[in-house]
């Protein structure tokens, strides 16, 4: 296993299609990059939410996964499952983030996710971040979507205990959900940190990196 580290970012970006997408998919590398640089700037973007008990959460919710960091989060009001009908204001959305933002990581949907949304999401970043790392990140669902990743952040045993902790507390609106439970969120970091030589990870897509070997 070759392990490259991507140094001390200074800046992230997370984005999301709908509140609680960020958490579920990189809850515990978010955990992990704020315990280790306190006031690392996070740019949040989210679609979808706005205005409701949604919105209310997911400020709740990323404020906890994001401890002393300079978090700026917006939440839109985008219908949720109708993100390709309006795709203009979701590019618009994704272009405002890169007129305030130049993250040295982004963490985004990953193009390949089942989900309208998600995909979606994921094909505008790089109209936008042209020169930057992606991490798409995985979201567990019944669509069975889930594959062969390339990059992986393992966790320790108590991040990903913490991640699962956050996750029932600050989305009780999902707890209704079949595949929202401790066992799902546990289950596929234990088989990611099994791929990685670790006990828990979350695991990534990338679609393209630039590599700096011999700098």
């Amino acid at each position: 296993m070759i392990r490259l580290g991507a140094g001390s970012p200074e800046a992230i970006a997370a984005v999301g299609a709908h509140c609680d997408d960020i958490a579920i998919g990189a809850g515990g590398t978010l955990l992990a990059l704020c315990r280790a640089r306190p006031g690392l700037r996070v740019d949040a973007l989210v679609l979808s939410g706005g205005g409701t008990e949604r919105e209310q959460e997911e400020r709740a919710a990323l404020a906890a996964f994001c401890p002393g960091a300079d978090l700026r989060l917006t939440v839109l009001k985008l219908p949720d499952g109708r993100m390709p009908v309006h795709w203009d204001e979701a590019k618009a959305a994704v272009e405002e983030l890169r007129g305030r933002a130049d993250p040295d990581l982004i963490l985004a949907p990953r193009a390949d996710d089942a989900h309208q949304d998600h995909r979606g999401l994921a094909q505008l970043i790089p109209t936008a971040f042209r020169d930057h790392l992606v991490l798409g990140y995985e979201i567990v669902k019944w669509d069975g979507d889930l594959g062969r990743m390339a990059a992986y952040q393992p966790l320790s045993p108590e991040i990903a205990e913490e991640k699962v902790r956050l996750l029932q507390e600050h989305y009780p609106s999902q707890r209704h959900r079949p595949w929202y439970d401790r066992e799902a969120f546990l289950g596929l970091a234990r088989i990611r940190g099994i791929e990685c030589h670790e006990r828990y990870a979350e695991a990534f897509a990338v679609t393209k990196i630039t590599l700096n070997l011999g700098g």
